[in-house]
């Protein structure tokens, strides 16, 4: 028996089911909101059953939970660099190309994001009084430090987020918008690759950012 067919593990199938919940369920929560989203519409679009919905997730609301820190888990992630870039060029540079390559992969996961906030968060307001709060801070202590060491213009970190977050997400949460304006197609790969660029010479000048000198 080859690798490929062997039957799959408990923890496989597990571990499957909950990738096609989550993705369904990262599409529903868009499309409908969490009001108009309902269990029976995501098991439908998982290809799965209702019940299995339920055993993984009890509840509609555990579920929508589950979608909402999936996308800031990958935004989370790609500030990592922040920490360890020497300076704003690097850092924010890179944190551009990895914030847009989410919204170009995962729009739907943005789109939950937004729409919850927009209404005033009430599935997750305590996960923006705790972690986001906590997440912005740090990232905000990175840059009044590369302000104090010259590498970029005395400005608000906190408003530099918002820029940073309103430019990078606006390509998954006006997606529609933007293939109106590209002839009705998708961003090709060369375009994204130049959409990347422009956001970030446009946010690094604008912000007087400094190359870290070399090694």
């Amino acid at each position: 028996m080859t690798a490929s067919s062997r039957p799959l593990s408990r923890k496989d199938i597990r571990r499957e089911n909950e990738r096609l919940i989550l993705d369904a369920a990262e599409k529903v929560f868009a499309e409908a909101g969490f009001g108009g989203a309902t269990m029976q519409l995501i098991a439908d679009m998982a290809g799965l059953p209702k019940a299995n919905l339920h055993y993984y997730f009890p509840t509609k609301e555990s579920l929508y939970r589950q979608v909402v820190q999936a996308i800031f888990q990958d935004w989370l992630k790609a500030a990592d660099i922040f920490d360890d870039a020497p300076g704003p060029v690097e850092g924010i540079g890179a944190y551009i190309d990895a914030k847009m390559e989410i919204s170009r992969r995962h729009p739907a996961g943005s789109k939950v994001w937004a729409s919850e906030v927009m209404h005033r968060a009430p599935v997750i307001q305590d996960y923006l009084e705790t972690t986001l709060v906590e997440w912005t801070e740090g990232r905000m202590s990175v840059i009044r430090r590369w302000i104090a060491e010259g590498k970029m213009d005395e400005i608000d970190p906190r408003h530099l987020l918002y820029m940073l977050w309103a430019t990078t997400q606006h390509y998954a949460d006006f997606g529609h918008q933007i293939e109106t304006l590209n002839g009705g197609q998708p961003l090709s790969d060369a375009q994204w690759v130049a959409a990347k660029g422009a956001v970030k010479r446009i946010i690094l000048k604008g912000i007087g950012a400094q190359p870290s000198p070399a090694a």
